[in-house]
């Protein structure tokens, strides 16, 4: 009688051990939100990076370095190594609005249109919207700032006090990484949700 009530608390025991893993957005989100306090300066530098795996400083950085650092974080994805593999197969593919005649590791997936398209490239793309319910944690937002400045961000969890279903954002605008409310403040030029494999 002792062994079946044994046996029967044994799977209970064993489930509980098992931790629920959180799904890709929200690894994504958390990566990203670790950055917020350490990430204090926007510096747009051009500097030479290790390869691959290379990063400029913790405490500096872009917008495109928030998402680069929380892939990285999250799922031990690399996309210096990724873009400029990429790039090196299909040159032709990405922007040329910086004149190069040949990939860059140092500062190609730094950029946000490289990203982008990287990522489109990849199948992640969706159409640009104006209803909040079409964000989702994870989410990466390409907008255009003023003065015709690319700017991406990652799609919080959080939402916005002031319209409780608009969801905020986390990347560096400058002043370092933060958490807004600026999902719909800049005009969008993309929407990609890039699920790791």
């Amino acid at each position: 009688m002792q062994f079946g009530l044994l046996c029967l608390a044994m799977p209970v025991a064993m489930a509980q051990e098992k931790p629920i893993r959180p799904d890709w957005g929200t690894r994504l989100v958390e990566a990203a939100r670790e950055q917020i306090g350490v990430t204090t300066l926007y510096d747009p530098t051009y500097t030479r990076l290790a390869y691959p795996g290379g990063d400029v400083e913790p405490e500096r950085g872009v917008c495109t370095d928030v998402v680069i650092r929380a892939y990285r974080r999250a799922f031990d994805l690399d996309l210096q190594k990724l873009v400029h593999e990429d790039m090196r197969a299909n040159f032709a593919a990405y922007p040329k609005a910086w004149g190069l005649k040949a990939p860059d590791r140092n500062i190609d997936h730094r950029r946000v249109p490289n990203l982008a398209v990287y990522f489109e490239r990849r199948g992640a793309a969706l159409p640009v919207s104006q209803d909040p319910a079409d964000y989702r944690p994870g989410d990466l937002v390409a907008q255009m700032l003023p003065g015709n400045l690319s700017h991406i961000a990652i799609v919080s969890s959080n939402r916005s006090t002031v319209v409780p279903t608009r969801r905020l954002v986390i990347h560096n605008i400058g002043g370092g990484a933060r958490e807004e409310d600026t999902l719909f403040a800049f005009r969008q030029t993309g929407h990609l949700r890039f699920k790791p494999v």
